[in-house]
């Protein structure tokens, strides 16, 4: 009997179509999906616009389309969500197997399965039956014949791994291992803009969309269009094994998201029994750990696996490890919620504000920043967090005492007890990583004393927020153009805001410096623009990673160097330059570059500068670009008809090296163009270079 049989039988003698989902789902699954309903059509630059008659058949069509594009990043995704991927990649990739297991993955997937819609679970099987009909049809291309076919659950595990890391799970198991204290990174991210009537010509809502990623890898943008015929018509980026668009736009909406920097990882020492190494004290209790043995498979040499074997526990905090100064455990809120892509998908079939906060009210996104703008012309910012309800009595910054139920969170801020700001009298909501009480204009700022403290937003700007606000005053009727120009800006602010300050650097006297001075009158001298042909960009850029490298400056107190401190660094940037070029007077065209494939271009770009480029340094003292810009999208909504759409992603549509989409939007990267993109179907159909079906 066909599974569609069995499950009408059941309805008609049992007539409750919710037990039937809850019952027989887990073994049958839901309805196969017929390719022959699904279109995949690709347009000029290779990117994939999918139809189907149901939100499933689009995800079955969008797991086809993502792995013709990029199979082998997927693949890495969801070879670490079932603890293979160290038979693989060997050690690196048992560090991901070795997280999945330690968190908890599997058990956490289980444990809140059916807390999501049925909806989204439709979409979710209709994508694992994408992903497993292409691995079948592509044997030859899969990276362990374990992997498939994967499951819904499995799928699922991805996203609690990615996400546990987005919120700082593998800092904290470092920090934890090593033995380090708690340290905070030079904060690197994204820009989200939305301007409304208020300061746009035409009354028109502008939305950029510009998030910083990893160039190349697994959480690299792709960007797709979904359409089906229940109403989901998106288009945007997400990473490889997503089964929704991340952020984008709709026929009526849409949305940006930064990395927001709230206190998101809890660490608690445990307070252990001398004479038993499992038990440990919880209020006048003694629990005991669970101790679980992870065994790993780790690839030694081509064909050769060894088994790794590594205990792990688990306390009523969560995730534990032992170091030789105790035992500690960790908490992040996306191990408490596996809603995420659910979430992720009533956002995108949202047709209003009302409904957007709908979606948000799931409270699945464990963290990310929302900067939103529609058609109606509202703006919208949210420092989105899942963020427990904790006793204000411990700093929650430090390590916490693990031997109390005052530590234990088992509750969480309401939406409502978030920064929000909607619509603000200046007409302009973003983001850059800073601060979510700033992320307006200043007389619009919201009031940090009236948040919970112990929530951790932290209260400072970035010099991409600074920047940005200086490019917002005393503007307005702003046209497409200018907002344009300001989302394109290069150019760091008049008062520098970095970890280190280095405004000092700017009042030294060169006259009295002998060693380092044409270095310091190059950047003196320099317009602070990360022009492609800047020299003093060059200059800048190798003088403040040195200077940084040398310093741990915690973000709570900025480092003020002496003027020893700045002369190290700026006698080391002359020493470099002339070991590497023979000179000193070096462009950012000669030293900074964007390669994929065989294709290698200078490029623009300084971190902290909205055109924010992040780099890894070559053999030849060159740097190359490794994250930074890299998908773009930019909307203009009007009151009637479909959004104006312009995108470009760093390289192409495709990932793979023979296809033609492989780096043909790298020149239009690089000279700062976008290309025109459509929501309408009948559009796109009509300008389509193919179409077909996945199978």
């Amino acid at each position: 009997m066909r599974i569609d049989a069995l499950k009408a039988t059941f309805v008609a003698k049992i007539g409750a179509f919710t037990i039937v989902m809850t019952v027989l789902t887990p073994f049958f699954g839901y309805s196969q999906i017929n390719p022959e309903n699904i279109e995949i059509i690709r347009d000029k630059w290779g990117v994939p616009h999918i139809h189907g008659g149901t939100d499933a058949e689009t995800a079955y069509g969008l797991a086809w389309a993502h792995a013709e594009d990029d199979f082998y990043n997927i693949q890495l995704t969801m070879t670490a969500a079932k603890q293979l991927l160290g038979s693989y990649l060997g050690k690196e990739g048992a560090q991901a197997d070795f997280v999945v297991g330690l968190i908890k993955a599997e058990e956490i997937v289980e444990e809140h399965y059916d807390d999501l819609s049925d909806e989204y679970k439709a979409v979710l099987d209709g994508y694992v039956q994408g992903i497993n009909a292409f691995a079948k049809k592509h044997p030859k291309e899969v990276l362990v014949k374990k992997a498939f076919p994967l499951t819904a659950k499995e799928a699922l595990r991805g996203y609690v791994l990615q996400l546990s890391v987005f919120d700082g799970a593998g800092r904290a198991i470092s920090q934890i291992l090593d033995g380090s204290l708690p340290n905070n990174e030079e904060i690197t991210g994204s820009n989200a803009f939305a301007l409304n009537g208020k300061k746009t010509e035409g009354d028109n809502v502008f939305l950029a969309i510009n998030s910083h990623q990893p160039l190349e890898g697994p959480a690299a943008w792709y960007e797709a269009h979904l359409i089906s015929d229940n109403g989901w018509n998106m288009m945007g980026g997400l990473f490889p094994g997503g089964t929704t668009v991340f952020l984008g736009t709709n026929e009526n909406l849409g949305w940006a998201h930064t990395v927001n920097y709230f206190d998101k990882v809890d660490v608690f020492q445990l307070e252990m029994d001398k004479e038993d190494e499992l038990k440990y004290r919880f209020d006048d209790e003694w629990l005991e750990l669970e101790e679980r043995e992870l065994v790993l498979k780790v690839k030694i040499l081509p064909g050769i696996k060894i088994p790794i074997k590594r205990k792990v526990y688990w306390s009523v905090y969560g995730p534990t490890l032992k170091n030789d100064n105790g035992t500690y455990s960790f908490h992040v809120s996306a191990l408490d919620e596996i809603r995420a892509p659910d979430q992720w998908f009533h956002m995108n079939k949202a047709t209003n504000l009302e409904e957007f906060k709908e979606a948000l009210e799931i409270q699945g996104i464990p963290s990310f920043n929302i900067v939103y703008g529609d058609k109606e012309g509202n703006i919208y910012y949210i420092g989105n967090a899942l963020v427990a309800e904790r006793d204000p009595t411990y700093n929650w910054r430090s390590t916490l005492p693990g031997n109390t139920s005052k530590t234990l969170n088992e509750s969480f801020h309401p939406l409502s007890d978030l920064p929000t700001i909607e619509n603000p009298e200046c007409g302009y909501v973003f983001n850059t990583n800073h601060s979510a009480f700033y992320s307006t204009c200043p007389e619009s700022y919201l009031d940090d004393k009236i948040f919970d403290e112990t929530m951790g937003y932290p209260v400072w700007h970035n010099n991409r927020s600074l920047r940005f606000t200086e490019l917002m005053e005393d503007q307005d009727n702003l046209d497409w153009k200018d907002f344009l120009q300001a989302k394109y800006d290069n150019k760091l602010p008049d008062s520098l805001c970095f970890l280190i300050d280095v405004n000092g650097l700017f009042e030294l006297d060169p006259k009295k410096i002998r060693r380092g001075k044409e270095v310091l009158m190059i950047i003196q001298n320099w317009d602070r623009k990360a022009d492609i042909n800047s020299v003093g960009s060059v200059h800048f850029k190798l003088f403040y990673e040195h200077l940084r490298g040398k310093l741990n400056a915690p973000r709570a107190e900025i480092y003020k160097p002496s003027s020893f401190e700045f002369l190290e660094s700026l006698a080391y940037v002359e020493s470099y330059l002339l070991k590497h070029f023979g000179k000193l007077e070096v462009s950012l065209a000669d030293f900074q570059f964007l390669k994929r494939g065989d294709l290698s271009k200078p490029v623009w770009g300084l971190p902290d500068v909205i055109t924010a480029m992040h780099t890894v340094k070559s053999k030849e003292g060159r740097v190359k670009v490794t994250a930074g810009e890299s998908y773009i999208m930019m909307v203009k909504y009007s009151k009637e008809g479909l959004p104006e759409i312009e995108t470009v992603n760093v390289f192409g549509a495709s990932s793979r090296k023979e296809s033609q989409h492989f780096n043909d939007q790298m020149d239009m990267f690089i000279d700062q163009k976008l290309k025109p993109m459509t929501l309408d179907l009948e559009e796109v159909r009509s300008e389509a270079v193919k179409i077909y079906s996945p199978k």
